[in-house]
């Protein structure tokens, strides 16, 4: 299971913590305080407290506009078959995290596109209720506020750049057309740098066009955009070179080879079974020929020769996770799915083809695979 973020668990959907980071209070505290002038103007006999009260239950509108959206998210994707695993709230307003080593591009899409859906069907219903009013009160004021911010919440998360939901849906559109998932994010990454780099260009560049100076505050608040779809488009694009990299996993050529010696066997037979088959490694199999474990070839070679006869491969024998074991034919993110829910963190899992035991697989060695070039 993914990190969860850390804050305060104030619920569950879909069977996952719904979960109120840290950073939501600065949000809170930032828009409050943002909104209070409009506030002010609609209600110029309010006391300052009351303009708080009012601007802060704005912000509480907001939120709960951006859990709808993520309830959405979680809702569609726990429908589809996949486990939802956390739903945040956060600085950028939040986050559902969903997994599942079978994703299809149609589910991702259908996953992505409700949340902003959620957010233009929202926006309706304040403004029919809005438009009700007989004149501009506070909470006509909240009304417009509402149906303005999910307006735009949903809009520009349909725009076709990751880390948007827009985005999600141009990856998966490119995934269905090219057959490569990390083909699509890759794509959707550097639309979204694009996006980011286009905020801040035209908040810069509108203006002048128009014979007007930039609005400093303007410009501040695009850079901040661009710079969070910058770094978003910037995880998706290390991310779908991480997933070539899980597509490329395959146990045939990551497994050591095994030789097979029964239960009760003395060191002496492992050694002399090993002995000149280059990079091998001892299984151990039980009387039906399950694997039970692998024999530490540093402890074996501990034992003093003349006692090797005598000393038994249990005695050296690590044992195997129980389920652990995987397929000859297993490969990518399928493979690393199984590794995550049966080895237990074990080293070494057996490998098996038709139900014999043909190799082992380094744990370490997947994990080295899949680390990005450079680091160790």
């Amino acid at each position: 299971m993914p990190p969860r973020s850390r804050g305060w668990t104030i619920g569950r959907l879909a069977g996952a913590p719904v979960i109120l980071t840290r950073s939501w209070f600065l949000a809170a505290l930032v828009l409050t305080l943002l909104f209070a002038p409009t506030v002010r103007s609609v209600a110029p006999l309010l006391e300052m407290a009351g303009v708080l009260v009012v601007s802060f239950s704005f912000v509480l509108l907001l939120f709960g506009s951006v859990f709808c959206h993520e309830a959405a998210h979680a809702l569609v994707a726990r429908a589809r078959g996949y486990r939802v695993d956390e739903l945040a709230l956060t600085l950028w307003g939040g986050h559902t995290a969903y997994s599942g080593s079978d994703r299809r591009p149609g589910d991702s899409a259908l996953v992505a596109v409700v949340g902003p859906l959620t957010n233009l069907a929202l926006a309706g219903v304040f403004w029919l209720v809005f438009s009700a009013q007989d004149q501009m009160s506070v909470p006509a004021l909240l009304l417009y506020a509402g149906a303005f911010s999910n307006a735009f919440v949903g809009l520009f998360n349909l725009v076709p750049g990751l880390p948007l939901d827009g985005g999600q849906v141009l990856a998966s559109a490119v995934w269905s057309a090219t057959g490569s998932r990390p083909t699509g994010t890759l794509v959707a990454g550097w639309a979204g740098r694009v996006v980011g780099v286009g905020i801040v260009a035209v908040a810069v560049a509108w203006p002048l066009l128009q014979g007007r100076q930039a609005s400093i505050f303007t410009v501040m608040w695009a850079a901040l955009i661009g710079a969070f779809l910058w770094s978003g488009a910037g995880e998706a694009i290390r991310s779908s070179r991480r997933q070539e990299r899980v597509d490329r996993l395959d146990v045939r050529s990551l497994a050591t080879a095994a030789v097979v010696v029964p239960a009760g066997s003395g060191v002496d037979v492992a050694a002399r079974a090993v002995a000149g088959r280059g990079e091998s490694a001892v299984v151990v199999v039980d009387a039906d020929g399950v694997p039970v474990g692998w024999v530490d070839a540093r402890a074996a070679a501990a034992v003093p020769p003349d006692q090797a006869a005598v000393t038994l491969v249990d005695a050296v024998l690590v044992p195997f996770a129980a389920g652990s074991a995987v397929q000859v034919h297993d490969a990518g993110p399928q493979l690393l799915d199984h590794l995550a829910r049966t080895s237990g963190g074990a080293r070494v899992v057996p490998v098996l083809d038709g139900g014999r035991v043909t190799g082992v697989l380094d744990v370490a060695r997947v994990a080295a695979a899949i680390r990005p070039p450079g680091r160790t």
